[in-house]
């Protein structure tokens, strides 16, 4: 049997900050329980509110009300490119390297993973089955450079630890307002009531604030659906090979929950109340497709470019 090869610093360094604390996390089982019954009822207002239309909220969701208002009322124009969906083809490739028999070669493993996605009868399915040989080639070479990393400078997954690759989330079962997430790794076996799993999130590029309000409220699901928070929550920066990472705490639940409420209360003043949106313009405004009419952002993206920051020629 080949001996395992010794772990780079990055490596270390990452399961360092992942290690459990000598104590075991257990969280008050009564302020669970009041989290689970202060959701449902925001989550009851927000149906009251919309008369109950149906509301998916989703962490983009939450950052739309919360950033731009403008750009959250525009009509949704999302669509797949060899760019944006390099996320869930370097996810299954990396799902399918943790039980691969054999040496993990990135290039193997995004061909079985684009393979096994162009059969699945889904959006990303049509999306992959559908692709140029050009768009194909692109997006094979952005996802092998994010697997490659990924298996350079994170530790190694034993199956013992359970990983699950774009975990995904719903709660409450039933009703009109629907909170959902999609995580990129999960972590962790279960113990009873003790917190156990890690909620892992991989970005490229700089991180943001946005990042860690992302994990907080998968933490709040996590909270919700199993009645037990995760431990720890992790965002790694493929690019730097660096993680950033909090521990979950009572004040990180309430957090999550008073933007969630925030979030779903000025939803409805926009739609219910239809009450004028607030413009905050930065430099995602480069790809909103409301640019063309806005002035504010225009204007933003201008600036940027004259100092020398990301704006149009970005």
């Amino acid at each position: 049997m080949d001996t395992p090869p010794e772990l780079t610093p990055a490596q270390r360094r990452l399961l360092d900050q992942l290690r459990k604390d000598a104590e075991p996390l257990v969280f008050d089982a009564d302020f669970v329980d009041d989290v689970v019954r202060r959701a449902q009822e925001v989550v009851d207002e927000a149906a009251r509110r919309f008369a109950g239309e149906r509301v998916v909220v989703s962490k983009g969701f939450l950052n739309q009300v919360l950033a731009c208002e403008a750009k959250h009322l525009l009509p949704d124009t999302f669509r797949w490119n060899a760019a944006n969906a390099r996320g869930f083809v370097s996810h299954k490739a990396i799902e399918l390297g943790v039980h691969w028999q054999g040496e993990t070669v990135p290039e193997l493993l995004v061909d079985e993973a684009l393979a096994r996605l162009a059969d699945q009868p889904s959006n990303q399915g049509d999306f992959v089955a559908g692709l140029s040989e050009g768009d194909r080639a692109e997006l094979r070479a952005g996802a092998v450079e994010r697997v490659t990393r990924f298996l350079q400078d994170f530790p190694p997954l034993p199956a013992r630890s359970m990983p699950v690759f774009e975990a995904r989330t719903r709660w409450p079962l039933t009703g009109p307002v629907e909170l959902v997430g999609k995580t990129d790794l999960v972590i962790g076996r279960p113990d009873g009531r003790v917190s156990t799993k890690l909620v892992i999130d991989f970005k490229s590029g700089w991180p943001s604030p946005a990042h860690r309000h992302d994990l907080r409220f998968y933490a709040l699901l996590e909270t919700l659906a199993r009645r037990v928070p995760p431990r720890r929550l992790v965002t790694f920066y493929l690019d730097s090979a660096e993680a950033d990472v909090e521990d979950v705490t009572e004040g990180v639940i309430e957090a999550a929950l008073a933007r969630l409420e925030g979030a779903l209360a000025r939803h409805a003043e926009l739609v219910v109340d239809q009450q004028p949106a607030v413009y905050r313009p930065a430099s995602a405004c480069r790809w909103c497709p409301g640019l063309a009419e806005c002035d504010d952002g225009r204007a933003h993206l201008r600036a940027l470019d004259d100092d020398g920051r990301q704006g149009f020629d970005d």
